[in-house]
């Protein structure tokens, strides 16, 4: 199947939206946990670690974040690792079955505003940084209104070019840039040996009257956190050849670093009243550890750009028409909007990042319900890879008119059960919010529904490529 032009090379074949041969796949174990590690690992941890912290002390806010994202890991895992990595396609591909021949664009959609406001977001961070860090080397005086934009432009220019490589480019550079990684751990270790006490006695700036609230609401932000993984992974994953070459990368690779760095976010929230330690460790250690600080930021932030970038791309890859795209070209297609945000609009995402985490479990939960109980309970682990590219009339996922309403009934009513529990914008809940939290009932309705309907009314009608019971 992956008869694309200019297959012959390994870096062709990863480069388009076909499924990748098992020779195409060439990610060892140590190769794909060091490519997530990387990409997991940014600033949004720290910004992560801050609305815990706002809600919870630092030992239970570490713990119920921890849950949480162990959980919104699994999720993802088991609903598009499967498909992905049996047959080398990215996250796109792998809901195909679901929503049709033409609804996955819904998935789609969700996957590309969630990477352009997280790379969006990411750059900016990045940009930032490196201008505080050109003002701390004295290479500069001071900032100015046109540093910032140039810089993010900058930041956009490097991620073209290491991607012109394809997946070889992302390889390369996570085995220089994981190093930020256990830079990051010795920033943890620098505050918390010399702020304990008050670490320990800091109490949460928002914290609810209810503690039930608060430990739930640090397990949703880590859930919710962790869904947003799901436009990544299928992109990552299908360069590993099976999923035991794939499951402890993924759970300790991109599961473990965001509760892990969260930490950081956390203790500086409580502590110092900010998240960012490029802003506290100049006070804690001197401007030496600043200047370290700062480059860790950079770093980090330009690791995780590169791959959603390349997600975001084969993503695209499935849109008729652009599989015909060079690689460059749609490169420039998928940095475009991430660079005019950064350059036009660059506090946007910083004021509602809340929001934006919550917003993502609105979309992602009832979408990994919806893929779990198809997979595993009504295909039984069966999909027809070529019917996946079959857009035919008579194509087993072309439900009506290329749509599934099963999906997209699920789709809706997870949405619906999501905010009745709670408001992404406000963070108001309602009950059984506190003892369920938010994400994980949104998807169990969401796959509840989809069962019913596509047993009940798809199924019988021989839609879907359902075997008849």
């Amino acid at each position: 199947m992956s008869g694309a032009p200019g297959q012959g090379s390994p870096q062709a074949a990863d480069t388009s939206g076909w499924p990748l041969l098992r020779s195409e796949r060439t990610w060892g174990p140590w190769q794909l946990g060091i490519a997530l590690a990387t990409a997991a690992a940014a600033t949004w941890c720290y910004i992560i670690g801050e609305y815990v912290g706002s809600y919870l002390g630092f030992t239970r806010g570490v713990a119920a974040l921890t849950a949480g994202s162990m959980i919104g890991m699994l999720l993802v895992t088991l609903a598009a690792v499967p498909t992905c990595i049996r047959f080398g396609v990215d996250s796109i591909v792998s809901c195909k079955p679901q929503f049709g021949t033409r609804g996955w664009i819904i998935p789609a959609l969700m996957q590309y505003v969630s990477i352009l406001g997280w790379n969006s977001l990411l750059l900016i961070f990045f940009a930032k940084s490196t201008t505080q860090l050109l003002i701390a080397i004295g290479a500069i005086r001071h900032g100015s209104n046109l540093l910032v934009p140039a810089t993010t432009a900058l930041a956009c220019s490097a991620v073209f070019l290491i991607l012109l490589r394809g997946s070889s480019g992302i390889d390369r550079v996570a085995k220089i840039l994981v190093f930020h990684v256990f830079i990051g751990c010795w920033m943890l270790y620098i505050l918390t040996a010399r702020r304990w006490d008050e670490l320990v006695t800091a109490v949460p700036p928002s914290q609810s009257p209810d503690p039930l609230w608060n430990y739930t609401t640090g397990i949703e932000i880590g859930i919710s956190s962790l869904l947003s993984w799901w436009p990544y992974i299928g992109a990552m994953v299908r360069m590993a050849p099976d999923g035991r070459t794939a499951a402890l990368p993924i759970m300790l690779g991109m599961g473990a670093p965001v509760p892990l760095l969260s930490m950081i976010g956390i203790a500086g929230i409580l502590v110092l009243k900010v998240s960012d330690p490029a802003e506290w460790l100049r006070t804690v250690g001197g401007p030496g550890y600043g200047i370290v600080a700062l480059v860790f930021v950079a770093a980090a932030n330009l690791g995780t750009a590169i791959a959603g970038i390349y997600a975001s791309a084969i993503g695209l890859r499935q849109i008729p028409g652009v599989d015909r795209i060079g690689w460059p070209t749609l490169l420039l297609l998928t940095l475009a909007p991430v660079a005019l945000v950064g350059l036009l609009i660059p506090d946007l995402f910083f004021a509602h990042f809340g929001s934006f985490i919550a917003l993502i479990a609105v979309g992602f939960a009832p979408l990994c319900g919806i893929q779990m109980v198809d997979y595993y309970v009504l295909r039984r682990r069966r999909i027809d890879i070529r019917a996946v590219y079959d857009n035919s009339e008579a194509g087993p996922y072309r439900y009506w008119a290329g749509f599934n309403p099963a999906a997209l009934a699920a789709m809706g009513v997870g949405l619906v059960a999501y905010i009745y529990l709670l408001d992404p914008l406000s963070y108001a809940s309602r009950w059984p919010y506190q003892y369920l939290t938010a994400s994980l009932p949104t998807a169990l309705v969401s796959a509840l529904v989809y069962w019913v309907a596509t047993r009940r009314w798809v199924a019988p009608r021989g839609l879907g490529g359902y075997e008849s019971r």
